[in-house]
């Protein structure tokens, strides 16, 4: 069935996303910066499912991981036949009060490395007129989103980008979809500093699995994107075609607000 390179592999629903590739039979390149991880789950991929699983430690914040990434794969022989595109971090606060550098960071991982690594393989799907790309987004990507600011920015990108090609190469036999999942099962939350109180949005934490599933039927029907996790999650990412967005906004401002800086 082809290879499978997945970014952010080492956990959530990167791993997930190589579980399943796995015991479908596909071969995968585990992408992440932690080795011991990676390399356990290709041990265990390899043993349960029979499949080669490779693993590439970089670390994606890096501007020069994505070349580095796409010269070991040519070394290892191999032709990636799925990107996905799933590395990324969020960070909760009020914009001025979060570390600079975690912002640049977020961007190039986010945003930089995900069009790096996309412009590199996208051209060989193209010349074999063969392959997908799955971009992982967000719910968060369908409107701004206060004390959330730069992560909901990227995610944006994430869908528009990915949109715009998948109408770019719908004649080349190459499928490009965003993957919007909302609050899911993984270390996001902890990796954000979000509090507890508001890491779910009051909703149910959906397992990584199902994610994948629902995002692996919707590249089945070639649609170019896929919102996942059920209604709830629907009727969030449609809020903005029923309210003025100023309302919106300043809703979801209420919502997020940290508890230091809420008004009396």
């Amino acid at each position: 069935m082809g290879t499978a390179l997945i970014t952010g592999a080492s956990s959530g629903i990167g791993a997930a996303f190589a579980e399943v590739l796995a015991q479908r039979g596909m071969n995968v390149v585990l992408v992440a910066r932690s080795e011991d991880r990676l390399q356990q789950l290709a041990d265990t991929l390899e043993s349960k499912h029979g499949i080669r699983a490779d693993v590439i430690v970089q670390d994606l914040t890096k501007p020069e991981a994505a070349a580095a990434v796409f010269e070991t794969v040519k070394s290892l022989g191999v032709e990636i036949d799925l990107l996905i595109n799933n590395a990324g971090f969020g960070d909760y606060g009020a914009f001025c009060d979060r570390p600079r550098q975690k912002q640049l960071d977020m961007i190039q991982l986010n945003i930089g490395a995900l069009v790096d690594l996309t412009h590199h393989f996208l051209p060989q799907m193209q010349q074999r007129k063969s392959g997908s790309i799955l971009n992982i987004a967000s719910i968060a990507g369908f409107q701004p989103m206060p004390y959330l600011s730069i992560y909901a920015a990227t995610k944006a990108f994430v869908l528009s980008f990915s949109e715009a090609l998948w109408a770019e190469n719908q004649d080349k036999g190459v499928h490009v979809m965003a993957v919007c999942p909302g609050p899911t099962e993984s270390s996001f939350f902890e990796a954000a500093d979000f509090p507890q109180t508001l890491a779910s949005g009051g909703q149910s934490l959906v397992p990584a699995p199902v994610v994948v599933q629902e995002a692996l039927q919707a590249l089945e029907q070639k649609q170019s994107n896929v919102v996942t996790g059920g209604i709830g999650n629907q009727i969030m990412v449609n809020a903005s075609r029923f309210l003025p967005r100023p309302t919106l906004v300043n809703g979801i401002a209420k919502l997020f607000r940290p508890k230091a800086t809420s008004n009396p």
